[in-house]
């Protein structure tokens, strides 16, 4: 059983960066979409950004466009996001996954921005 495991969180001043990682044990990510989610308290679980296969179509939601990054590294099966320009409201659990026929959801990595 394919098993997702995000790292990199953590807790982060307003403006600052930091670098999330994603892998999978069990399983590979194939030639699936994926992408990133976070899910604040309070809210539903939301699409961040996600990445084709080949890295040549990214998309971004608009709260977050020019500030984060998604990349992918397909031989070492893992899936990124660089977060810059931090703000409060990124403040989340922010998960892994395909786009369609997803795995189960990982334990996430918590990213909180505060002063």
């Amino acid at each position: 059983q394919v098993q997702l495991v995000e790292s990199g969180g953590g807790l982060v001043q307003p403006g600052g960066s930091v670098r999330l990682s994603c892998t999978a044990s069990g399983g590979r990510f194939g030639i699936h979409v994926m992408g990133w989610y976070r899910q604040a308290p309070g809210k539903q679980r939301e699409l961040v950004a996600s990445i084709s296969f080949g890295g040549g179509s990214r998309t971004y939601a608009d709260s977050v466009k020019g500030r984060f990054t998604i990349s992918r590294d397909n031989d070492m099966n893992t899936l990124y996001l660089q977060m810059n320009s931090l703000k409060p409201e990124d403040t989340a659990v922010y998960y892994c996954n395909r786009i369609s026929s997803r795995y189960d959801w990982g334990q996430g990595t918590q990213v909180t921005v505060s002063s």
